[in-house]
């Protein structure tokens, strides 16, 4: 027995009203409290027992009865029927007219709900109301809603054209008693056609899906059911048909339209390839339910075509060959649709989706088995415009078979197919069927576009509609009134529409595949290309020549960031690249630089961006990025990004998961979405205050602001509005492809390093552990670049040959060189801006005291100096002035008036003795002082780290006379200044009233 759900249930209990329920049964009720009080009607009541609870809409008697229940157990009671009865009569809104209390029936004998069928009808109208209650029956249970749902049959055109039902016992419920007279004849009826079960009086579907099949005019011959219910009893069959012989052939209608079918081995199969889209279609009774029946509808509708798809098992295949002999025996042409072994076409069309798409895959490459087909028909034209040459019947020799209309075949090759921006035209005699939109159609799921069909001998007469057409509903619309407006056969319309189908499908095939394919193509070079490329790589100066060819594509000077950011775009081809970050403020020449350095890369292996959102790294191609260069032109575009391009310079890879809808069962799930790297970012910025997370992963360029950088510059842009700079240009052009094709040949191979033991770095603190990494990264590309110029050697490991090149001093040399320039930026506690600010102020006020005679802490400047002599921007003086204040290189002095501020500079660049970084790989003896904690030799000093030691400054030695350590920079901005007369000085006063000496004017 079909079983009710519970959610369904539940909701006949709640919003049922038990009260209308008591009161229609002619119990009077009154208020007692939150609660409803009567007379029970189940036992003799004089005082009031029977109490409804309205809130939980539950009933009790606490009287003789002691019993009580919800609207299905007081239903029951009152009519004296069946659990399921009373559901039934609960769902068909039932309420009884108002009768005596007394009045209990025990047991019901008189149907209360209406009984779809009567003794009046004849056999064939009994089994058609049988027919249409089971499918109405069918159409309000979620419980077999969700079956066909779940075998993928979920088009209601299919339960509304073939009759679905589901049989829940419910038949028998408004079916009179066996033991009235009017109720044992319709049962022995119902049970002689094989609806009631004679021996148990059960319905024989019970429990079951159903599936009608009607003869040709349209009467119910055969039934089948398919059990759909869990947890049956072992041994309950799955499959019933009607007692006696299989009769009918399911489906009349494929036979009817098309002279090829496809032949399934079970009704559900059958209804698989039907939802599909592909209609013309049929369906034995079972693996050996091929009857004779069939065989002469075959032959009555003139069928010259079989694709047999029963099951792939050894049954389905033993079956499969008898019947072909069959067939072909009877001159039909027999194919055999082959799906994976162990598979039939429902199981099929579940697994590979869209069904659409695969079966019409597995009817293209059916297993032609023989017999060819009678030759095929020309297309009919309408009776008032069809040539001579249509009338005559054409015979071509082919012993291929047609595949059938639904299932996608090739287009005629004879079928001119013309195209014309978005236009798609198709000549079929007079008749002209013009296509829009097909571009739209992006996957395999629909193919929904514009058809315009117009004749050319009834210019007045068109029909035009938007549709899908792998839609069979929409499709036949299309052609009834498309028929009806140009004056044209349907059945014309029919072919021609099926034609037109199979040649759009081919160019959307077409279409999606170019969508599929690699954005990026390989590049090919020629001989000369290769060779030229191969020359620079090989070039014993290659480094020199990079930065000549830098300045012959108009950049001059940055000769250490040129070559930095070259090396960098290079090590794209390692495991861990580099990351760059051009630090400087606006105009000076930043995106310039690694605009620089990108037009020498292929474009292929570039990627570039203004700015990116938060979300957007997450949710690019897989292998968008990999080995590429990401370059974004300002950071503060990709601020909310950061936390993706961490993980992508770090980790090498991005996953997220993220919520979104099943494609097929629209159900929420959780994607997944991967990023792989490694990518080399390279990024620009005029921030003064950078992630320090992002930061420490990048090498800190910062573009030259010097006066003589910027005239060097202003002659280059002379002289490229001369004769010589507009040809200069022409041969910018092929050092920048010269370069993109040397970047081409080059390849990521495993880089080993033997003097790695030899080197040492800075480990005063744990960011340098970064850091260490970027210099052996360095050393890496270095050897990378000039790959050609080494020895190609091999090793095996663990079975496996592994490729390598080593190493050389010279890698080392260089990498050294550029490490000393750039490296230590990263470990200076002041941005490269605030280190030149800071440079420029000493010698400013290096200048000045010896100018004056007079020692450095004497001498204080005030900001507009400061402008005057550096030549720099309030808004950009004013923020590096803070930091420095802020980091105590400078100390704030009340000016002259005591309304300004001078300021007296710390720092003493003569004394800054900061250390190196690194030491040089031929030192295999480092040497160590006593109170440092660094790595290096005994190298002149190029890079820059912050300063390990200051001048010791008046301030300080107060602070230290006073006893209080030494005076903060917040000291000095929070505390109270108070001008001493005699000494024309200024005293800092603090909280606790002692004073120290803050310096003189």
């Amino acid at each position: 027995m079909a079983r009710i759900a519970d959610d369904e249930l539940e909701r006949l209990k709640s919003e049922i009203s038990l009260e209308r329920l008591v009161r229609a049964r002619g119990v009077e009720l009154r208020k007692h409290g939150a609660d409803l009080i009567g007379l029970c009607p189940f036992h003799n009541d004089h005082e009031p027992s029977l109490v409804i609870t309205p809130q939980k809409n539950l009933w009790h008697c606490l009287g003789a009865c002691q019993t009580g229940g919800s609207v299905v157990d007081w239903t029951m009671k009152t009519q004296g029927v069946s659990f399921r009865h009373a559901v039934e009569l609960l769902r068909a809104d039932f309420f009884p007219l108002a009768a005596s209390p007394s009045r209990i029936v025990k047991v019901a004998t008189v149907p209360i709900l209406g009984a779809p069928v009567s003794v009046e009808m004849e056999d064939r109208e009994l089994f058609g109301r049988v027919v249409e209650y089971y499918s109405e029956t069918l159409k309000q249970s979620p419980e077999a809603l969700g079956y066909l749902e779940r075998r993928g049959i979920k088009s209601a055109e299919a339960i509304d054209r073939f009759k679905l039902g589901f049989a829940n016992r419910t038949l028998g419920l408004r079916l009179p008693a066996k033991n009235r007279k009017e109720g044992d004849e319709l049962r022995t009826r119902l049970a002689k056609l094989g609806i009631i079960r004679e021996e148990t009086g059960h319905e024989h579907f019970n429990g079951s899906l159903v599936v009608p099949v009607f003869d040709a005019d349209g009467d119910v011959v055969e039934m089948y059911g398919r059990k759909i219910t869990p947890n049956l009893r072992p041994g309950t069959p799955l499959h019933l048909y009607l007692p006696g012989p299989h009769r009918g052939v399911w489906n009349l209608d494929a036979l009817r339209e098309s002279k090829e079918i496809i032949l399934c081995e079970a009704l559900i199969d059958a209804l698989t390839f039907w939802c599909a889209g592909i209609r013309n279609v049929t369906t034995s009774y079972g693996v050996g339910g091929f009857t004779s029946e069939h065989l002469e509808a075959f032959k009555s509708y003139g069928t010259e075509h079989v694709l047999i798809a029963y099951d792939r098992d050894d049954a389905g295949d033993r079956a499969a060959d008898a019947l072909g002999k069959q067939l072909l025996a009877a001159g039909i042409g027999v194919s055999r649709i082959e799906f994976p072994k162990g598979m039939d076409a429902n199981e099929y069309a579940l697994k590979v989706q869209p069904a659409s798409r695969s079966l019409s895959v597995l009817v293209r490459a059916a297993t032609w088995i023989g017999s060819a087909p009678r030759a095929a028909q020309p297309i009919d034209s309408a009776p008032e415009t069809k040539t001579e040459a249509a009338k005559e019947r054409v015979t071509p020799a082919t012993s291929e078979p047609t595949l059938p209309l639904a299932a996608p075949a090739p287009v005629r090759e004879d079928l001119p197919i013309e195209t014309s921006g978005e236009d798609i035209v198709l000549r079929f005699g007079d008749r002209r069927y013009r296509v829009r939109g097909l571009s739209k159609n992006t996957s395999f799921d629909s193919l929904r576009v514009n058809v315009l069909v117009t004749r050319e001998e009834l210019p007045d007469k068109f029909f035009v509609d938007t549709f899908d057409l792998y839609s069979a509903r929409q499709r036949t619309m299309f052609e009834k009134q498309a028929a009806t407006d140009i004056g044209l056969k349907e059945e014309v319309l029919h072919r021609e529409i099926g034609q037109l189908l199979r040649a759009l499908e081919q160019l959307q095939e077409e279409q999606i595949k170019r969508a599929l394919e690699p954005k990026e193509k390989a590049v090919t070079m020629g001989d000369a290309e290769q060779s030229s490329a191969m020359a620079l790589l090989r070039d014993p100066n290659l480094p020199q020549r990079i930065l000549a060819d830098f300045a012959a594509c108009g950049v001059v000077g940055e000769e250490t960031n040129k070559l930095m950011g070259y090396v960098a775009a290079v090590s794209r081809k390692l495991e861990q690249p580099l990351a760059i970050v051009v630090q400087s403020s606006s105009a000076a020449g930043k995106s310039a630089l690694m605009e620089a350095v990108l037009a020498l890369m292929p474009e292929e292996e570039r990627v570039q961006y203004s700015a990116m959102t938060g979300q957007s790294l997450f949710y690019m191609g897989e292998t968008d990025l990999k080995n590429k260069i990401l370059a974004i032109a300002e950071e503060e575009g990709a601020e909310r990004a950061s936390y993706a391009l961490k993980l992508l310079q770090s980790e090498g890879r991005l996953t997220i998961a993220s919520t979104g809808k099943d494609p097929h069962s629209g159900k929420l799930v959780t994607h997944e979405y991967h990023v792989e790297g490694p990518v080399m970012i390279f990024l620009t910025t005029t921030a003064i205050e950078i992630d320090e997370e992002l930061l420490n992963r990048c090498i800190v360029l910062t573009v030259d602001e010097d006066r003589e950088q910027t005239r060097a510059i202003h002659r280059l842009q002379r002289e490229s509005q001369t004769l010589e700079g507009l040809l200069a240009r022409r041969d910018a052009d092929r050092i920048r492809a010269l370069h993109r094709n040397a970047q081409r040949l080059l390849q990521p191979i495993l880089v080993a390093n033997p003097y790695a033991r030899e080197l040492t770095f800075i480990d005063g603190t744990t960011r340098t552990r970064r850091d260490h990494m970027k210099y052996l990264t360095l050393i890496r590309t270095i050897a990378l670049l000039h790959q050609h110029q080494r020895e190609r050697k091999t090793i095996v490991h663990n079975g496996e040959t592994i490729e390598y090149i080593e190493v050389t001093r010279s890698d080392i040399d260089l990498a050294n060189r550029l490490a000393h320039e750039v490296l230590g930026r990263s470990l200076d506690e002041l941005p490269p801006q605030t280190r030149r600010l800071l440079t420029l102020l000493d010698q400013m006020v290096s200048a000045e005291c010896e100018r004056l005679a007079i020692d450095r802490s004497e001498y204080h400047f005030t900001r507009r100096h400061a402008r005057e002599v550096t030549g720099w921007g309030e808004t950009q003086l004013r923020i590096h002035l803070d930091r420095l204040v802020a980091l105590e290189y400078l100390l704030v002095h009340r000016g002259g008036r005591g309304q300004s501020f001078v300021y007296e500079l710390l720092y003493n660049a003569a004394a800054d003795r900061r250390p190196s970084v690194l030491a040089d790989a031929s030192t295999t003896q480092t040497s160590r002082g006593a109170e440092e904690e660094l790595a290096g030799g005994t190298r002149p000093q190029r890079g820059a780290v912050a300063a390990t030691s200051r001048p010791t400054s008046r301030r300080r030695k107060a602070s230290a006379d006073a006893g209080s350590g030494d005076i903060t920079v917040q000291t000095v901005q929070n505390a109270h200044l108070e001008r001493t007369p005699k000494t024309k000085s200024y005293r800092l006063r603090r909280g606790n009233g002692r004073d120290h000496p803050a310096g003189s004017i």
